[in-house]
């Protein structure tokens, strides 16, 4: 979708001239715009999927009533060929652009209003498919990173019959996750930050159900990757106190996380492509050898300069 488009869109649903517009450099999936007018600015997401924000619209209803900071949906509708939504606007940048910025204190604040949310969250009402387990979740998710890695050849997939291994072992503990909800795709992106404080979330197209940990573990590789400290990972355990067991499964899940960011490299969304090269294959291989020797560590001794 070019800007003519997406101004011709927003002004003829809203009713409101437009008077600025800019392409964001999040929405892999999706055109996303900001898009000002006189005395407003609103987000306008597009996709030429059919029906693609159904379950951004069932989800950002039921998370309404949680009082966590999230947007309206003002319109949503078909436009040609584009299904489309337009949503309020919430000032701030994603933690990973402004990361560096965060002081260790304002990254305790914001692990604490996380885990908050995250509580909230796990109280909404849900009704899984009878067939779900989290040990078929994570296979699905290992699934997908192979089948990637092998297309790409970016990457040694045999690394994933590590992981799979490694699930065998703590199968019991895996056994055990119930379909608990909470936001699975926040980590560097989509929490946004405003002069050094939570604002807000967005992009809440689908919700997580089972253990809350996966969204550390994503965050924590996020992190690695990006060469940036992982003090914020250090306060997000401390809310959550995870248990000797529970913290291997954080490990555990940091490598699944790790392989999954692999079988993305060199993959095209829309017009986006996910960059690949000799660097990030050294560095995404650096990642994976020393979460593999974290899982063969002293786990005891490990977990207990978190909590």
């Amino acid at each position: 979708m070019d800007y003519k488009e997406a101004i011709q869109l927003f002004e003829e649903t809203a009713k409101k001239t437009v008077v600025q517009i800019e392409r964001c450099g999040v929405g892999i999936a999706n055109y996303v715009f900001l898009v000002s007018t006189e005395a407003e600015k609103f987000v306008l997401r597009c996709s030429m999927e059919e029906d693609a924000y159904e379950d951004t619209v069932h989800w950002l209803g039921k998370l309404s009533v949680c009082g966590i900071p999230i947007p309206a949906v003002l319109f949503e509708g078909k436009y040609g060929n584009y299904s489309y939504l337009v949503l309020s606007y919430i000032p701030g940048d994603d933690i990973g652009n402004v990361y560096h910025k965060l002081s260790d204190s304002q990254k305790k604040q914001i692990a604490g209003e996380v885990i908050e949310i995250q509580r909230k969250v796990s109280k909404i009402h849900i009704q899984p498919d009878a067939a779900w387990t989290w040990n078929g979740t994570i296979r699905e998710l290992l699934d997908r990173a192979e089948e990637r890695m092998q297309a790409k050849q970016h990457f040694d997939s045999s690394k994933i019959a590590v992981v799979r291994t490694l699930q065998h072992e703590i199968q019991a503990y895996l056994d055990h996750i119930q379909p608990i909800p909470y936001l699975d795709d926040i980590s560097t992106k989509n929490l946004l930050i405003c002069e050094g404080r939570l604002s807000g979330i967005i992009d809440i197209d689908w919700m997580g159900f089972g253990d809350m940990l996966t969204f550390v573990a994503m965050t924590k590789v996020a992190l690695l990757n990006m060469d940036l400290d992982t003090r914020y990972i250090d306060y997000l355990l401390e809310e959550i106190h995870p248990d000797t067991a529970a913290y291997k499964a954080f490990v555990f899940y940091c490598l699944v996380y790790c392989v999954d960011f692999m079988g993305e490299r060199g993959m095209q969304f829309l017009d986006k492509t996910i960059p690949v090269n000799e660097s990030v294959v050294r560095k995404l291989n650096h990642i994976f050898d020393t979460l593999l020797e974290e899982w063969e560590g002293d786990f005891n001794g490990i977990q207990s300069s978190h909590l």
